[in-house]
């Protein structure tokens, strides 16, 4: 038996007039679907983001659900206070969102986002629907995360995963044979950080990811309307492609080359094994049109004709240039400076939020600084090689997650303060010293107790 699994999950950012408040939206897509040779398929995929990420899952989802993965097989996680919120110039409504809610608010997190990647119906029992991912070792499964993300982190509307514990939990699955094959798709700032060097590439396991190690995504498409950024270029680009093209004609592989080709702004990159990269989309993201059409036969028929117009198409045409394209970390900023050129009480207020958000930007950055300064000191490290390294991997799985835990929770909340994401990788400059991180973790706490508490440094 062979199914599809589709699991969605989006956390996502309002502007306020006061300040900026995170919401979020998470889908969970189930699907299964008659076969050839009356296999059934099932897809799966995660994500989290601010507003223009919402519009960015939003989207997956209508694309998902085109392509034939009814409701009734698709489990919904939301932190949603989108559709109501005072500068939601389309009060009481979410384009393109998705019908029903099976896990809310608070339980939106990293633990449940386990426990149904891993099927544990126990640990879901009571929590919204209580559904999870009842997978097996012939099942295709689609991943499709969007929200922040720092070296090594992707955060959620509550709590943060780390590089350890995402790959411990792929790792399990594999174990577990949960899965056939399966594809991640992750949109969120230095995102390549999560599989560098990491990743195995022999567990049918294929990611690509909207940035590198390194490197901001990038958001796009300002209305000025709406007044926020309506999407995130990588997740523009790949949903585009998979709007326009035949899912049964296109590889995994081709996609990735297409949306590379596209997304200028960022250096879009893979990672884990190449062979699922044959796959065609239709594994993923569904095959309605293809089963009316007609049969594999048909498809194959038609492959060798549609790759060379894609070919043709890819080598004429320049990249999809967007003009308002802003790295994701500076997308608040920007959304007051364009506030502030307007008359009236928004540019006052506007002018207000971004003196007052520049100042907690400022001050994170002198803390990071005199944190690190303390610490160095303390085991004779150099200061500026903490503070400034950003080429290491992550070599201590368990430091890094206790840091990074330690850090979100008594100094600044990374889900809360995103900002505070541009400096996550301190920890791990800090977990390859090599110094006991029970040691680490006592002069951390020294430095925070002093610390002013912001939230919404974004």
């Amino acid at each position: 038996l062979k199914m599809n699994y589709l699991f969605t999950a989006c956390e996502f950012l309002v502007q306020h007039v006061v300040d900026l408040v995170f919401s979020s939206s998470c889908l969970i897509q189930i699907y299964y679907s008659g076969d050839i040779g009356q296999k059934s398929k099932q897809q799966v995929g995660f994500a989290c983001g601010r507003l223009q990420r919402m519009a960015d899952i939003c989207h997956a989802y209508q694309i998902l659900h085109k392509h034939g993965i009814p409701d009734s097989n698709i489990v919904v996680m939301m932190y949603d206070d989108i559709a109501y919120n005072e500068e939601n110039k389309l009060s009481g409504k979410i384009i393109n969102h998705p019908d029903g809610v099976d896990v809310y608010h608070n339980d939106v997190n990293v633990k449940n986002f386990m426990n149904i990647l891993l099927g544990k119906e126990k640990e879901m029992q009571h929590i919204g629907s209580g559904k999870v991912i009842k997978s097996g070792p012939n099942d295709h499964i689609f991943i499709n995360f969007v929200d922040h993300g720092g070296s090594g982190i992707l955060c959620f509307p509550e709590g943060e995963m780390t590089i350890g514990e995402l790959n411990k939990t792929l790792t399990e699955m594999h174990r577990l044979k949960k899965y056939g094959q399966m594809l991640i798709y992750i949109e969120a700032c230095e995102s390549g950080s999560m599989f560098k060097n990491v990743l195995p590439n022999n567990i049918k396991i294929y990611a690509t990811t909207a940035a590198n190690a390194r490197e901001s995504s990038y958001a796009c498409y300002f209305s000025e309307e709406l007044e926020t950024y309506l999407g995130d270029c990588y997740s523009v680009n790949w949903m585009e492609n998979s709007d326009k093209e035949l899912l049964w004609l296109e590889t995994v592989g081709e996609q990735y080359k297409i949306v590379k080709f596209e997304t200028n702004t960022s250096h879009v990159s893979e990672f884990g094994d190449r062979s699922v990269s044959k796959d065609y989309l239709s594994d993923f993201q569904g095959e309605e049109i293809f089963l009316k059409f007609g049969s594999f036969l048909f498809a194959q028929l038609l492959k060798p004709q549609q790759q060379q117009q894609q070919q043709h198409q890819q080598n004429r045409r320049p990249p999809n240039v967007h003009l308002d394209a802003v790295s994701s970390r500076d997308v608040p900023l920007e959304i007051l400076k364009r506030k502030i050129n307007k008359n009236g009480y928004e540019s006052d207020a506007a002018r207000q939020n971004l003196h007052s958000l520049l100042l907690k930007r400022k001050y994170v950055d002198e803390f990071i600084n005199q944190m690190v300064g303390e610490i160095s000191k303390h085991f004779h490290l150099n200061h500026e090689a903490m503070l400034t390294k950003r080429v290491a991997d992550v070599m201590d799985f368990d430091c890094h997650s206790k840091l990074v835990h330690h850090f979100s929770r008594n100094c600044f909340s990374f889900s809360k303060n995103a900002y505070a994401l541009k400096y996550a990788y301190v920890l791990t400059n800090l977990c390859n010293t090599g110094i006991p991180v029970n040691e680490i973790l006592i002069r951390m706490e020294e430095s925070c107790k002093t610390a002013k508490m912001y939230s919404n440094i974004v």
